[in-house]
């Protein structure tokens, strides 16, 4: 945003303090009416034509924003994505394990990225590896769902799961 001497426009549509129109006018009127109110001429939309300058405390004004800004922040949800690592061929307590530790992930908010890492001729059976996930997100179901299906990357097979919402 440009402010007082800043502003290059010629002419500017001219707005005041209390939101009331002033129309357009030269550039030089418009300081001097911001200057006998001491408050300062902001350049609030610089594409329109003529440009439109409102007249306004800007430093009360950068503050506000900045107060906004930091509320809106706060009510931002941030997620993290937690890692499980499985083989094909998890032996069934193992599997609960890592389930289970996937749950206390769900439980403190994150995502949890399920991988199956594929070692050698492992590779030839992805379909192991895809039963193995859907049968981890059939346990999960209760307090997750699938956000990302299975998916082969590489060597690995991964599919995201989130907590479901609170009712």
């Amino acid at each position: 945003m440009r402010i007082n001497e800043q502003i290059r426009a010629k002419d500017v549509r001219l707005v005041s303090d209390t939101n009331e129109q002033l129309g357009v006018m030269s550039l030089r009127s418009a300081r001097q009416i911001a200057e006998e109110r001491r408050l300062d001429l902001v350049e609030v939309a610089s594409n329109a034509n003529p440009p439109v300058c409102r007249i306004m405390n800007y430093g009360k004004y950068r503050y506000e924003q900045q107060k906004r800004e930091k509320e809106a922040k706060k009510k931002q949800k941030v997620f993290t994505l937690k890692e499980v690592k499985l083989r094909p061929n998890i032996e069934d307590h193992d599997f609960y394990v890592k389930m289970k530790a996937a749950q206390r992930f769900l439980d403190e908010g994150s995502k949890v990225k399920v991988t199956i890492m594929f070692r050698g001729r492992e590779m030839s059976h992805p379909e192991l590896g895809e039963k193995l996930l859907v049968r981890f997100a059939d346990e999960l179901k209760e307090v997750a769902h699938v956000e990302k299906a299975p998916k082969i990357e590489g060597r690995n097979m991964t599919m995201v799961i989130a907590a479901n919402k609170a009712k």
